[in-house]
């Protein structure tokens, strides 16, 4: 692993009100996403290249709209602080990140009449799948159950899929890539992968909050170009959740792969 690169240069970060998940604090996905860029020399400047894996540790809601000093950590990578507590820590890693099995864009088109957050959301203020954002405001990813696939165990798990299209809203700013295409941010590319896990998991049934993400980029989607999103069920253990997440461009091919944990918590910390 390379060292962090030299941050004294780099801006604090800030997470705007614009990409919170409960309407207090930073979505998972997208403040993940937002730190990762900050992992250490093996990110490139060039955001249209491929990104190593990166793992990301959520250890406080993050909150929105302030500051959080970037530094690097102890252990590698950097950590962002606010108020002198860890919220977010970053760092390269070399573990694979396995990719989800594709859905066809109908039927993942069809799966999102059945987003059970149509009927329940536990956050209808989020980013990534809350209902009640706007088009052109939130993604508005709305995963619904497909056929179950079977792991390598031969383990039936859940699985759910959808269709996104980025808007020029969500694109990067133009001198952070030399492809001519506009492309989706890097905070928003984590974000759109985020929650899709959380519904494949046992979100349903329990209040889950993200707290470590892995995520590998392959591109960035392309603005005005329909995507499949798929997530994946792997493991629970009292608590804890494990899902996975993959992206597929127009074409069928991988754009981005992420692995998550989810931790429940008490519904009355996020009233």
């Amino acid at each position: 692993m390379h060292e962090p690169r030299d941050l004294p240069d780099l801006p604090d970060l800030v997470v705007p009100s614009r990409f919170c998940g409960p309407p207090s604090s930073g979505n998972g996905g997208w403040s993940a996403g937002a730190i990762s860029a900050y992992a250490g020399d093996e990110c490139p400047d060039d955001h249209a290249r491929p990104w190593p894996a990166v793992t990301v540790s959520l250890m406080a809601p993050p909150p929105i709209d302030v500051p959080m000093t970037v530094a690097p950590a102890e252990q590698g990578g950097v950590v962002a602080t606010y108020d002198g507590r860890p919220v977010l820590a970053a760092r390269c890693t070399t573990d694979e990140v396995a990719d989800v099995e594709p859905v066809a864009p109908d039927e993942a088109r069809a799966a999102e009449a059945s987003y059970a957050g149509l009927t329940s959301h536990p956050f209808p203020t989020c980013f990534s799948c809350g209902t009640g954002r706007a088009p052109g405001d939130g993604l508005r990813i709305f995963p619904g159950r497909v056929a179950d696939v079977v792991d390598d165990s031969g383990t039936p798990r859940a699985r759910v899929a959808a269709t996104w299209i980025p808007d020029p809203t969500v694109a990067e700013d133009f001198h952070a890539y030399a492809d001519a295409q506009p492309r989706a941010s890097l905070p928003v590319t984590w974000a759109a992968r985020g929650c899709v896990g959380g519904w494949a998991g046992d979100l349903e049934e329990r209040l889950m909050v993200l707290a470590r993400m892995t995520a590998r980029l392959d591109s960035f989607p392309v603005i005005g170009e329909e995507h499949v999103l798929v997530g994946a069920g792997r493991a629970q253990d009292g608590r804890k959740t494990w899902t996975s997440s993959t992206m597929y461009d127009a074409d069928g091919r991988v754009v981005a792969s992420a692995e998550h944990l989810w931790i429940a918590v008490d519904p009355e910390a996020f009233a």
